[in-house]
């Protein structure tokens, strides 16, 4: 029997209603590890060119990894890819929580969806049994309520349910997948997958016990992280103020998006902070499985107005960014209220705050009107129309329904220029993490498969001569020349590569990229390898395990390339491009064109991509392994 993983995945037809266990090979495992890159390998070797997302011949690919339920701090991740209806090419997107170790106590290590089921269903996993169950009574409920529902209907309180909201019932092309109510596979739109499916939810119970090859060495990894944590201020921070801590280095560094990116600060600013939130919301501190951080936030809050309730979390700083400086709002219980909104929905907070925002300019520049919006006052700022809009997009109500196509499809109806106010990569809306201000997000930004993205590299602060800790890691996997976060030069694009292969490993691997990393986080890569060796008994090395980082990366592009998605798409907003205004340090500051177009030529000759096309060559597929993709996309 293999360690860390049960060698089982589950398939699910459900335009036949077909269940059935599949086992892969061990060497499968070995080389994708699990996660993003084990789905893009059945995603291309069964599914066929030009899908619609929509449409029953996608696939929703679940996975996790070879270490997810293992006794160790952030391996409880999941992993979602399918044919993005928001994103132009793949889908991908990560959420933790309590259901990645649950599926895998269930016995399997991923979950592969085909078809649409004729009327709602959901699919139970208990203890290696599954089946289909009709779902007509769910269909339309919010997640809380599917939550309880669920719970009370299989008779155990300790049941996960993974689950999509009335956004992915409604077809929103941001609609996200939940668990826990507040935990989201946000990002690309796989909420809408599920939903087009007609599968409402996924129940799962388990009690089998993940087995260890090493017991002892895994163990005195987890104490090692443990006893660090109080001497760690990265961590400390987490601890105490959640990813909304960060939002006062942002601000001050003129990196925090405003105004629908057209400033990198905000008035007031301090409201929106992990240390405001602390002080007047913050219920308590929550946590996914066997993980000793805790830094997802609780919030609640009895008012009449912005009544918060525990059981949906609380915001993150992407959230706090998108739904409020993006928007010009610093009313952080307002915040909250919407942030609840896309958890009880179902929505990506990310892309819903941006596309808000994306409106907001659109009605202050005179493009869409009272009459569009149906008397809501859409000026930046205005709280109370963040919070109603975010329910309107989730329920298709109203401008909800034009907003609801993401902003890019919004854009292209409204005309009249509203395609200059986006701030979208391959139809993604973009994080708060400004590439004006953190110059390599630029190039990663363009090129990731599934657009903008930041968590898919390290962020160049990481790489200046001042932080220690990170380059003493970041120097094992061949950076050693530090540079200074306003340059875009030939060693930042080796940086932004480099890191690219990494943190596309830790989605492979399955693992939170808060406490595994290459710079600020508890665990380097090394401890990562060591971890897997750990729980595995494999003899895994640095160099096989960034190459599978690499592997997965190449599989998403050779997905697009294989949809005719080529480099014609590695570009930015036009808004990028003009300068900052604001009073902060960012103002004035402004990416070229020429230092864009020379970074990426740079980055497709370190990738060892075809520098014309943008696209893998063959003689990168076959060094990575991956022969079968070459023929598959045709590569040349």
């Amino acid at each position: 029997m293999p360690n860390g993983y049960n060698g089982k995945l589950l398939r699910v037809d459900l335009t036949s209603g077909e269940l059935k266990d599949e086992h892969p090979e061990d060497a499968l495992y070995r080389k994708y590890l699990g996660g993003s890159a084990m789905a893009m390998h059945y995603i291309l070797e069964e599914m066929p060119a030009g899908v619609d997302a929509l449409s029953p011949d996608n696939m929703l690919v679940f996975m996790l990894s070879v270490v997810t339920g293992a006794p160790i701090s952030g391996q409880s991740r999941l992993m979602a890819c399918a044919k993005s209806p928001l994103a132009v090419g793949i889908g991908d997107s990560q959420a933790g929580g309590f259901f990645p170790a649950e599926l895998k106590f269930a016995g399997y290590d991923g979950i592969i969806v085909k078809g649409k089921a004729e009327k709602p269903v959901y699919l139970w996993v208990n203890n290696g049994q599954a089946e289909l169950r009709e779902a007509g009574h769910l269909w339309g409920k919010v997640t809380g309520e599917v939550e309880d529902t669920l719970r009370a209907e299989l008779g155990d309180p300790k049941v996960e349910v993974l689950q999509i909201g009335p956004g992915g019932e409604n077809l929103v092309k941001f609609a996200a997948i939940m668990n826990m109510c507040n935990r989201a596979l946000g990002r690309t739109g796989m909420g809408a997958v599920m939903g087009s499916k007609n599968l409402k939810a996924i129940a799962v119970r388990g009690s089998k016990k993940v087995t260890v090859s090493n017991s002892k060495a895994l163990t005195e990894l987890y104490r090692k992280g443990t006893r660090e944590i109080p001497n760690d201020g990265g961590m400390s921070m987490l601890q105490s103020y959640g990813t909304p801590g960060v939002v006062g280095g942002q601000q001050a560094s003129g990196g925090l998006p405003s105004f629908n990116y057209n400033a990198g600060n905000i008035d007031n600013y301090e409201h929106l902070t992990g240390e405001y939130m602390a002080e007047t919301i913050l219920k308590e501190n929550d946590t996914c499985f066997s993980c000793t951080i805790r830094c997802k936030r609780v919030v609640e809050k009895e008012d009449p107005v912005y009544a918060l309730h525990e059981k949906y979390g609380g915001p993150e700083y992407e959230t706090v960014a998108c739904l409020g400086s993006y928007c010009g709002v610093t009313d952080l219980p307002a915040v909250a209220k919407a942030n609840e909104y896309c958890a009880m929905y179902g929505l990506d907070t990310i892309s819903c705050g941006a596309t808000i925002a994306f409106a907001m300019e659109c009605f202050e520049n005179g493009l869409l009107t009272t009459e569009d919006t149906g008397g809501l006052d859409l000026s930046m700022g205005n709280a109370a129309s963040v919070v109603e809009l975010t329910r309107m997009i989730a329920l298709r109500e109203g401008i909800g329904d034009l907003l609801a196509e993401g902003s890019l499809r919004a854009a292209q109806k409204i005309g009249k220029g509203a395609e200059d106010y986006l701030i979208t990569v391959k139809g993604t809306e973009i994080p708060a993490h400004m590439p004006q201000v953190k110059r390599s997000l630029g190039v990663v930004y363009a090129t990731n498969p599934f657009g903008a993205d930041h968590m898919s590299s390290e962020h160049d602060p990481s790489y200046t001569p001042d932080n220690k800790k990170a380059l003493a890691r970041l120097a094992e996997v061949g950076l050693h020349t530090p540079q200074d976060p306003l340059v875009l030069n030939t060693e930042k694009v080796r940086f932004a590569f480099i890191t690219q292969c990494l943190y596309s490993l830790l989605d492979s691997v399955g693992v939170c990229q808060f406490v595994w990393g290459p710079s600020w986080q508890l665990y380097g890569h090394s401890e990562l390898v060591d971890m897997v060796n750990a729980v595995t008994g494999w003899n895994l090395s640095l160099v096989e395990a960034l190459q599978v980082g690499e592997r997965r990366l190449n599989m998403q592009r050779a997905f697009n390339m294989r949809d005719g998605i080529d480099k014609s798409e590695d570009k930015l907003p036009k808004k990028f491009f003009k300068e900052l205004t604001g009073e902060g340090p960012s103002k004035g500051i402004k990416l070229t064109h020429e230092e864009l177009d020379r970074g990426l030529q740079q980055y497709y000759r370190i990738a060892g991509w075809d520098e014309s096309t943008g696209n893998p060559t063959r003689g990168k597929l076959e060094s990575l392994g991956l022969e079968w993709v070459a023929n598959v996309v045709g590569a040349k």
